[in-house]
């Protein structure tokens, strides 16, 4: 299959591309800076904001899959008004393109910021969180990455036989940063582990980077399995934590406490069920098994 991946240069997007190709895809990475040489993997430099470059990308690409992670990737990283402009935009171009290109399948990136949580307020009705568990959003990514789920939905009720989703990855560790490099928040892994605190602002959720590619590349192989315009997580199954959530949730939000018994078992405040259900697809990789032993100072002791 013809797979165009933007964002391809990215810390997701690096294993995304990567994947595909190994499944024997014929794979087209578009990025504003370029990426690794990956075997297999064409790597274009483009900005898909310029309709001219956005269209000689589509008609070289010839896509039958796209995958669309291309965005300003990390809250706060710049201007609010810049982040929704960038991200919201590039989300319609592409995805229509897909659509007026033949795609049979396009699959988006969203995160579980949608759900709002780091405020006084935000108090979960359930856990763990789900996809159908409301969404409320308090700050511009959070906002784009909903406005980009709506997209899907507003694209797929036009988008004839190409099917849409989205992937909502978890916080996304690559595997260079299991052996030490640093995460997308400056600290190490090993400092996440160590001290809660610095976990607790994602609900203590993580994924492999290779884990989440493997969902891409299951929902553009097999679109026939997914409902247009539905939601998929892509969490690991145990938090990135050394101790259950149902101790550490209530310490750092108050008002999980209600439901954070749920996860005395170990679970993570995530649910990646519907993915399972859909595709076959679970997680493979915990921080306990991909953290080097050269990383794992200070995790002994975490949260003594």
């Amino acid at each position: 299959m013809r797979v165009l991946v933007t964002g391809g240069s990215g810390r997701l997007g690096r294993s995304v591309v990567a994947v595909l190709a190994e499944r024997g895809h014929d794979v087209t990475s578009v990025d504003i800076a370029p990426g690794p040489q990956i075997p297999g993997v064409r790597g274009v430099v483009a900005d898909l904001l310029d309709e001219r470059a956005r269209a000689g990308v589509f008609a070289d690409a010839r896509p039958e899959g796209v995958v669309h992670l291309a965005g300003i990737a990390v809250p706060f990283a710049r201007p609010d008004l810049e982040t929704l402009d960038v991200n919201t935009r590039l989300a319609w171009a592409v995805l229509t393109d897909a659509v007026a290109c033949g795609a049979r399948a396009a699959v988006a990136a969203s995160s579980p910021t949608v759900f709002g949580y780091n405020t006084p307020s935000w108090r979960p009705r359930y856990l763990p969180l789900d996809e159908e568990h409301p969404v409320a959003p308090w700050h511009a990514y959070g906002l784009s990455k909903l406005i980009i789920e709506e997209t899907v939905r507003a694209v797929a009720r036009t988008s004839g036989d190409c099917v849409l989703s989205v992937v909502r990855p978890g916080y996304v560790i690559a595997p260079e940063e299991w052996a030490g490099a640093p995460t997308q928040q400056g600290h190490t892994v090993a400092e996440r582990l160590a001290d809660p605190e610095l976990a607790a602002g994602s609900l203590f959720n993580y994924i492999d980077a290779r884990d989440a590619a493997e969902l891409f590349a299951l929902v553009v192989e097999h679109p026939e399995r997914v409902a247009n315009g539905q939601v998929l997580h892509a969490v690991a199954e145990d938090p990135l934590a050394a101790r259950p959530l149902d101790e550490l949730l209530p310490r750092f939000h108050p008002t999980t406490a209600e439901a954070a018994g749920a996860l005395a078992d170990g679970r993570a405040a995530f649910s990646s069920e519907a993915a399972r259900r859909a595709l076959g697809w679970r997680p493979r990789r915990t921080w306990r098994s991909e953290l080097r032993q050269n990383a794992q100072g200070g995790i002994s002791g975490a949260d003594s």
